[in-house]
């Protein structure tokens, strides 16, 4: 019996929708992604490297760098412990939980921004006091970091939660009868069975992590070589009319976004692949292929 297709459209159609999606992924993708790494190189390469070899520029490549390495590994510990409990537990306020986990999706980052204002600025909630012990958030490192946490921190719970509520929790009571402790269940069954789910939602933390402008540039303060990190560098730049320095740095963030799909792609082929081998085997050892340790060595 000949195979019959999936759709009832005519050639023309599916070949029409096909051409349409490929042009608005040139116009709208492909054109100003290319766009960006021809500005920055439109004066050569010495011109390139000398716009990001200033010490501005330098600066504020440390200042994300280092901002993401304090905000994705918090959001990492958060993120796994939100989804933990609401895709394993059933308690009351879970609804809440899963609310507030949403809230930096429904906020603007700039309100974010103001927020954080509000309360550590100056004249702030707990400015005075701040003040008057010398600690200093806003227009500073400390505030950047908690303004990119605040908008950051869905990712990763919102990638793990609905990857553990469809796994269930039947491995997980099969460990603890067993005598596996907490830690020894995380690590031996539900760890395995989510390292992919994790590596994706770690990958676009981390991408949106450097690349946040709005509540970040409420509260740097534009302090250049101290506040400013990449996108605050690039619009400063802009605004100078400095075109090839701050295409030289916006390519920087450009390279980061085709890192993190190539990083993604591999991911969800790997998870793809380990769910196809899991698939196939007998349904008395469903954790062989994905590499999650058995219940029973729990134990050792």
């Amino acid at each position: 019996m000949s195979a019959r297709p999936g759709t009832t459209e005519a050639p023309w159609v599916r070949r029409t929708l096909i051409g349409v999606a490929l042009l608005f992924m040139l116009l709208f993708l492909v054109l100003p992604l290319a766009a960006v790494f021809a500005e920055a190189l439109r004066q050569g390469l010495q011109a390139y490297l000398a716009g990001l070899a200033e010490p501005e520029a330098w600066s504020a490549i440390r200042l994300t760098l280092l901002t993401a390495l304090i905000a994705v590994p918090l959001n990492l510990v958060f993120g796994v412990a939100a989804a933990w409990c609401i895709a394993k537990f059933e308690f009351r306020g879970k609804a809440f939980l899963t609310t507030l986990i949403d809230l930096p999706f429904s906020i603007s980052p700039v309100v974010a921004g103001l927020m954080y204002v509000l309360v550590f600025g100056a004249n702030g909630w707990l400015g005075p006091w701040l003040a008057a012990h010398d600690i200093k958030i806003i227009f500073a490192v400390p505030g950047i970091v908690l303004a990119t946490v605040f908008v950051t921190f869905p990712f990763i719970a919102r990638e793990l939660i609905p990857l553990m509520q469809a796994q269930g929790s039947d491995e997980e009571q099969a460990a603890v009868v067993l005598g596996a402790s907490g830690w020894q269940t995380f690590r031996h069954v539900t760890l395995p069975n989510i390292k992919w789910g994790l590596l994706y939602g770690v990958i676009l933390c981390n991408a949106r992590a450097m690349g946040e402008f709005g509540a970040v540039s409420v509260v740097s303060g534009h302090i250049r070589g101290q506040t400013n990190t990449i996108p605050l560098h690039v619009e400063i730049l802009y605004n100078e009319y400095q075109s090839v320095a701050a295409f030289a740095a916006a390519s920087l963030l450009a390279l980061l976004a085709l890192v993190t799909l190539v990083i993604k792609t591999l991911a969800e082929w790997k998870s793809e692949q380990e769910a196809r081998a899991a698939a196939a085997l007998p349904p008395e050892r469903p954790t062989a292929a994905g590499g999650s340790v058995p219940v029973a060595a729990a134990h050792t």
